[in-house]
């Protein structure tokens, strides 16, 4: 198999000749392994890495220098932290946080698919035609929270409820529109679409069950409707605790959940393989908070097998963080994990 039979089987829940994975970095963790290995090209570190998975996304609007802040094109605001590795962006509450009315919010300034550049998505696809094409930074409510504020958005679910289904039905809109756009300027050879929306803390959701069903699925429906009419599939990414949402998550048209942080006992692999077996493909899982953070080199090895060995012949499964790798992981422990996913 190439890298992108290879994944589209472990999505599928089919047999894969060896293990899939995916590399991800937060932008200091990645500046941190481009100084050990003294060269800072991406695409050979990710195939040195042997990752089955490539990330495009179209060119965006940049971000615009406010006073004390800087504002991107969603009216996501944060500020840049210093550390030795560049600078860390610490996110604030965001455009919408201090309007009042629906009639403020609507008045926005909101970004447009057309400010979106889709001109380099043909060849990146090509660059990588055998591995697994993943396109997009799509959400259908934690962006919304950030652009409102969380203490706004949580308030406004019950006290203003057309606030937050405005609010999520613009990202929906967008993002509906946006993969389209990319979906045909690739050629139709985008393989999967990712979605990001934090619906768990770290030992229970953020949210009830009934807010999950009245303000998420029925946009996280929508683009998964959309995704599968154009023949690809949907990446969710939610952490924390989601383990009573997952079912509504499989329903609703989630194929790979990501990124499955072993949190609480029944986010444990081999909870989540029984479970949920040859119902979803999971993707993530390698702690970033202990076992990566803290671990040996043996301890790190040793996870990668337990993950692999508890999803084997269950679920489909990517191997990968259970989260973006951040600065303060050891390089030998991100080498160690991907060596043992090799095998």
């Amino acid at each position: 198999m190439d890298s992108k039979e290879r994944v589209i089987a472990a999505i599928n829940n089919q047999k894969v000749d060896k293990p899939c994975s995916n590399f991800r970095a937060e932008p200091t963790a990645l500046e941190k392994i481009f100084r050990h290995i003294g060269n800072r090209d991406i695409d050979k570190l990710q195939d040195d890495l042997d990752t089955d998975i490539r990330h495009i996304d179209a060119i965006t609007p940049p971000d615009r220098k406010m006073e004390g802040f800087t504002q991107n094109f969603w009216g996501e605001r944060f500020i840049y932290n210093d550390t030795p590795y560049g600078p860390e962006r610490e996110n604030i509450s965001g455009a919408a946080a201090d309007m009042k009315s629906m009639d403020e919010i609507s008045n926005f300034d909101w970004v447009k698919n057309d400010d979106f550049d889709y001109s380099d998505i043909l060849m990146l696809c090509k660059k990588h035609e055998n591995r697994a094409i993943m396109y997009g930074s799509g959400d259908i409510w934690q962006r919304a929270v950030m652009i409102r504020g969380m203490q706004n958005f949580f308030l406004d679910m019950y006290e203003s409820p057309e606030i937050c289904h405005y609010l999520s039905n613009k990202l929906c809109e967008f993002y509906i529109e946006d993969y389209r756009r990319a979906f045909e300027a690739s050629g139709e050879s985008i393989d999967i679409f990712l979605i990001y929306s934090d619906l768990g803390s770290q030992r229970s959701p953020l949210i009830s069950g009934d807010m999950l069903e009245t303000f998420v699925l029925p946009y996280l429906k929508r683009v998964a409707n959309a995704v599968h009419d154009m023949g690809a599939y949907l990446f969710f990414h939610t952490c924390g605790m989601v383990t009573p949402f997952i079912p509504k998550l499989i329903e609703s048209g989630v194929d790979i959940l990501d990124p499955i942080q072993p949190v609480v006992d029944s986010m444990q692999p081999e909870a989540l393989a029984e479970e949920f077996k040859s119902e979803l493909c999971f993707h993530g899982g390698i702690d970033i908070q202990q076992v990566l953070l803290t671990g040996t080199v043996d301890d790190v090895k040793i996870e990668v097998k337990r993950y692999i060995d508890a999803f084997n012949d269950k679920c489909g499964y990517i191997c990968a963080p259970s989260h973006f790798i951040q600065k303060d992981i050891s390089v030998e422990n991100i080498f160690a994990m991907y060596e043992a996913i090799k095998g």
